[in-house]
């Protein structure tokens, strides 16, 4: 017996809660999608219509509604709903989104016939001895906005202040900034974190060697590089994200897709069966977002030779943009461009996944 329900929200969040609930209920069908902002909205999302909805507009109260949309608008959201008639309101929290993506992968990656390794759910290690060394930079810039609660870092972190060259200002007396050494620190409004990606992989002494953000940051168990060491780990990626309709058609629709093109085309001209393994990896759905990493600094080696000598032929081709979210999209290329060079080489490094939080 089908189970009815409408998801509040049409923007990506709503179409990801979708893909998850139905992938993992076969009984849930979407009725709609329902939004009441001003905002230009498709009429369908694949089959299913979107409805702009006020207290007037006939629908089934009955039925369940999930909103699908950033925390900040669920309360505007729920009490236009129940003006409608409708009690069954389930905001979706950060936290269940986490539960719903985990569940999801767990039962994607079985299909493939593949294990969704966490590394939270490997063997404890804490009476182990490793001798591993790491440091996960957590990056940090002058634009950063005040955290509505200080984050405590963690001893294993040291955070390094990005885009140094453009600024003589200081966060904090004596942080750690990417504009010593070999480095792209003056490209950072284009390169972003990948400004400190560049100058772990020039710099970095460390064994093992991470990126984070200073709003975002992995949850580790306190054990993490004993297990690493204990389960042969070479990589820690975020868990992945799905987007729809595809990685590719995700990126052009959200940014100047000629870049994309010239990204491919970049590709082919370097090696052929590289193109046609893309091709087929960005027609899929999921990526490990954000630049987030931690693994072996060798390993970090051999993905920046690979990725850096593309993301710099991308932007001398796309130059500047006179937008500045859109001018970072070497960034944005980097998120996938990375998924991608893990999931070609699975039989040669081991990845895992960790969840990771997102600080107000």
């Amino acid at each position: 017996m089908k189970r009815n329900i409408y998801i509040a929200g049409a923007h990506s969040r709503a179409q990801t809660l979708a893909v998850y609930l139905t992938g993992l209920y076969a009984d849930v069908s979407i009725e709609a999608y329902l939004v009441n902002n001003k905002e230009k909205n498709t009429a369908f999302i694949g089959d299913v219509p979107v409805i702009h909805f006020d207290k007037y507009t006939k629908l089934h109260t009955e039925y369940a509604v999930y909103i699908g949309t950033r925390g900040i608008y669920h309360e505007r959201l729920t009490t236009e709903l129940r003006k409608c008639g409708f009690t069954d309101i389930i905001p979706v929290t950060v936290e269940q989104d986490l539960n719903l993506r985990n569940a999801y992968l767990e039962k994607y990656f079985a299909l493939l016939g593949r294990e969704f390794l966490k590394l939270d759910k490997l063997t404890e290690c804490r009476a182990c001895n490793s001798n591993l060394q790491g440091t996960v930079y957590v990056a940090r810039s002058i634009g950063d906005k005040a955290l509505c609660k200080a984050w405590r870092i963690k001893k294993y972190e040291q955070e390094i202040q990005a885009g140094a060259a453009l600024t003589g200002r200081r966060l904090t007396p004596g942080i750690l900034t990417d504009d010593n050494g070999d480095n792209i620190s003056s490209q950072n409004k284009r390169f972003c974190e990948l400004a400190v990606l560049y100058w772990i992989w020039k710099n970095a002494k460390d064994e093992v060697v991470g990126l984070e953000h200073y709003r975002r940051h992995f949850i580790l168990p306190a054990d993490w590089l004993e297990r690493m060491e204990a389960h042969n780990i070479d990589v820690i990626l975020p868990i992945p994200l799905y987007v729809s309709p595809s990685l590719a058609e995700n990126y052009k629709s959200r940014h100047d897709p000629s870049d994309w093109e010239y990204m491919m085309n970049h590709l082919k001209s370097q090696d052929e069966d590289l193109y046609n393994d893309a091709e087929e990896f960005f027609r899929g759905n999921l990526y490990s977002p954000c630049n987030m990493f931690i693994m072996r600094k060798n390993v970090l080696d051999d993905l920046c030779r690979w990725i850096f000598p593309i993301l710099f032929a991308v932007a001398e081709h796309g130059g500047q943009k006179t937008d500045a979210y859109q001018n970072r999209y070497p960034g944005f290329l980097s998120e996938r461009l990375m998924t991608f060079f893990f999931e070609r080489h699975k039989d040669k490094y081991k990845v895992v996944y960790a969840d990771k939080n997102f600080l107000q």
